[in-house]
């Protein structure tokens, strides 16, 4: 599985400030057209993997490259992070000396940009808007078959989005910029990754986030009221549901997850169950083919592209039980009782996988299913 990629919000690209190959007059923190300040980060890169290769650190803020997944930019924070879209905006970069770019500089400069958008996303070396990055915008239609996606706002002025692109299977969850692959199996469509999106309540394996300047891969552990958004921040279905509450949820829950997916009910996991064959080989075709433990007898097939990975839980009071390699717990959005609900397990030791209670106190992970059409 891909590690999750660090980007910034992502949004509708202004178009005059994409159209750069200079950064600020600060030497210290700006890139510069003549690559003495890029650090070894090429002008174009393939993908955001590739792009996690290359340090991003104080000295390359601002350097720009072209990202080829994506049809647009990406430009270092000078903190390990890279800023595509309109959050660029907010950079105290100067892209003003290179606005003036003809569209003839596209076919050898791949930070050059014209106004025409349609050409810009068929031309891999413009920066051209994706349809995966439109957050203030429905995707453009054109040439974007394949392509849902939706805007509003939300507490704090950030864009409550997402854009599904089922012809490359990923799903980009525009609150934090972060992208996900996405697998069907049956009738469902779930995302192939563990949410990673930050909020209270929700905790990083021995407490450390990235790793090797990365999100860690595993994604984030949440209690029952984080995944439920007990709160009610994006939805008010599963406001109020936490530990010590009793609630009556309205399904389908969206919980923490990104905009028109939500937290997956027991019945849910059981349909995954039925459309693989059954609960009692579920483990050994859900899981990733690396990174569990190995055990005798049990050979896992990662058959229908789910890719569970180990990522323990939180116990609770801080420490980290069933670490790396050995079990993977995901939240359901059906409650048992005030101090328990629903997950679903998977074990190193075992083919099969299992729903049971398990206190809502606990830090576990979460994969999201997209709603019905």
């Amino acid at each position: 599985m891909n590690t999750i990629k660090k980007i910034g919000l992502v949004g509708a690209v202004a178009f005059a400030l994409l159209a750069f190959n200079a950064c600020g007059d600060d030497s210290s923190t700006s890139g510069s057209s003549d690559g003495s300040n890029r650090g070894g980060i090429p002008d174009t890169v393939e993908t955001f993997m590739e792009l996690s290769d290359y340090d991003c650190g104080k000295s390359q803020k601002c350097v720009a490259t072209y990202l080829t997944e994506y049809h647009d930019m990406a430009v270092c924070d000078g903190n390990n992070g890279w800023v595509i879209g309109t959050l660029i905006e907010k950079m105290d970069c100067d892209f003003s000396s290179s606005s003036d770019k003809s569209s003839d500089s596209k076919s050898n400069d791949p930070a050059g940009v014209t106004d025409d958008s349609s050409d810009s996303k068929d031309n891999p070396s413009s920066a051209g808007t994706s349809t995966k990055s439109s957050a203030s915008e429905e995707p453009d239609s054109s040439g974007s078959e394949g392509v849902e996606g939706s805007s509003a706002s939300v507490p704090g002025g950030s864009s409550d989005a997402s854009v599904y692109d089922s012809s490359s299977n990923t799903l980009t969850d525009l609150r934090d910029g972060l992208t996900y692959k996405t697998v069907k199996i049956g009738t469902q469509t779930w995302m192939a990754e563990n949410l990673n999106y930050e909020t209270g309540n929700s905790y990083c394996y021995k407490d450390n986030c990235t790793k090797y300047g990365r999100l860690y891969k595993y994604g984030r552990l949440y209690t029952w009221g984080a995944a439920m958004d007990s709160v009610g921040t994006w939805s008010t279905n599963g406001k109020g549901c936490g530990y010590e509450k009793k609630c009556s949820p309205t399904y389908p829950v969206r919980g923490v997850c990104p905009e028109g997916w939500h937290l997956p009910n027991q019945t849910e996991w059981n349909a995954l169950f039925t459309a693989i064959g059954g609960q009692s080989t579920a483990g050994q075709k859900l899981k990733a083919a690396s990174g569990w433990l190995a055990f005798s007898g049990i050979t896992n097939e990662d058959a229908f592209g789910f890719s569970a990975l180990p990522a323990g839980y939180e116990d609770g009071c801080g420490g980290y039980s069933n670490l790396e390699g050995h079990s993977a717990c995901f939240w359901s959005s059906t409650e048992y009782s005030s101090y328990d609900a629903y997950h679903m397990r998977l074990l190193y030791g075992r083919g099969d996988a299992y729903l049971s209670d398990f206190s809502k106190n606990h830090g576990f992970s979460v994969r999201c299913l997209k709603d019905s059409e």
